[in-house]
């Protein structure tokens, strides 16, 4: 069977479909606004908090260029932070160390996104959340799995949160010397697991994820010396300062 030339080039990958704001496009038509995204950044890392965003975007002031923040360089990330904070209604909430620790993270994760909810100007109508899970919020709550990559309103929460969490872990950093978290964020890269095993626990560090709970075991000895409080209190400044 003869089989036609491909319309791909070779060596390179299929484009792939930004986010649209065809979703919330409809629910206007029905009279339903405003209409919300949220996301939330920090699940896997071990340090620092959870960062939610809700955003309403302005449909006469969109900015070009949205997409999922894990899509974007860290300078077109900042950009659109940017441009979004500056046209659209938005909120942060942040999930602490302390509530990481007690809830789980799946838990502080979706307490996070429903603070960000609540926390909007102006209460929403329908919000999009990124995911499986719904949120408990007061308003229709719609779950969009993969919804960074589809819902424009997502991906512009996507990131503010992402910016915020990646500013707050430089402040951190400034706290916490030595660990890197200006570099890596808090992930488990190779130089943040060396990190941990030379110095110990931070109390930006997650308890009960094994990495830290390995490194607190070997350093058990030698504590930090500072409450989850100051963590807490460190952190919320952080975040002000980021937004």
């Amino acid at each position: 069977m003869i089989r036609g030339r491909s319309r791909d080039q070779p060596g390179k990958s299929p484009a792939v479909a930004q986010p649209s704001f065809r979703r919330e496009r409809g629910l206007m038509q029905r009279g339903v606004w405003p209409v919300a995204g949220c996301d939330e950044v920090g699940r896997g890392p071990l340090a620092g908090p959870v960062v939610a965003a809700a955003v309403v975007l302005d449909p006469k002031r969109i900015p070009k260029g949205i997409d999922d923040s894990k899509r974007l360089t860290a300078a077109r990330r900042e950009e659109l932070f940017e441009e979004i904070v500056a046209t659209a209604s938005f909120a942060v909430a942040c999930a602490p160390i302390a509530r990481i620790d007690r809830d789980n993270i799946l838990r502080a994760s979706l307490w996070a996104l429903a603070r960000a909810v609540h926390a909007l100007p102006d209460t929403p109508k329908h919000v999009f959340v990124d995911g499986r899970d719904r949120i408990e919020i007061a308003c229709e709550c719609e779950p969009v799995i993969g919804g960074d990559g589809l819902v424009l309103s997502i991906a512009a929460a996507s990131i503010v949160a992402k910016v915020t969490r990646d500013r707050l872990m430089c402040k951190l950093a400034q706290d916490c010397p030595g660990y890197g978290f200006e570099t890596h964020k808090g992930y488990a890269v190779p130089g943040h697991l060396e990190a941990l095993g030379r110095l110990g626990p931070s109390p930006h560090h997650r308890s009960f994820f094994a990495p830290v709970a390995a490194a607190r075991e070997r350093h058990r000895a030698s504590p930090t010396g500072e409450s989850v409080s100051a963590s807490e209190t460190s952190t919320r400044g952080a975040v002000e300062a980021a937004i």
